[in-house]
């Protein structure tokens, strides 16, 4: 039996919907600036696997802040968590993007969880 390979990936919330994007889900705990409901294609809306709002506000996307942003976050992620088992099982059967407002690519929430989540699966 051939064991499939997860297929995540992060995109930025305003940029365009592609067909290969698989399941498309908004990871931020606050709604993106500039957008109506209605002007982003997505499947579900995630809350409470982005950062706690103190760790959010904390980090307020300095990347100097960058290395101890990861090492909260990736704890914060260790603890149960609904939503984040929720993404584990679309994996297995589809291709998932994670979607993040952030303007900041290399420095963000979604990487971070991209990541922990290729490593829970593999």
């Amino acid at each position: 039996m051939k064991h499939r390979v997860p297929d995540i990936r992060i995109k930025r919330v305003y940029a365009a919907a592609e067909p290969d994007d698989g399941v498309r889900i908004l990871v931020d705990r606050l709604w993106p600036r500039g957008l109506h409901k209605s002007d982003v294609k997505m499947d579900l809306w995630l809350k409470d696997v982005a950062p706690s709002t103190e760790l959010r506000q904390w980090f307020g996307h300095d990347p100097a802040h960058w290395e101890v942003f990861q090492a909260r976050y990736r704890q914060e992620l260790s603890q149960p968590n609904a939503e984040l088992e929720q993404i584990i099982t679309l994996m297995k059967n589809s291709t998932v993007t994670l979607l993040y407002a952030a303007h900041d690519t290399e420095h963000n929430h979604a990487r971070v969880l991209m990541e922990y989540l290729e490593e829970a699966v593999a």
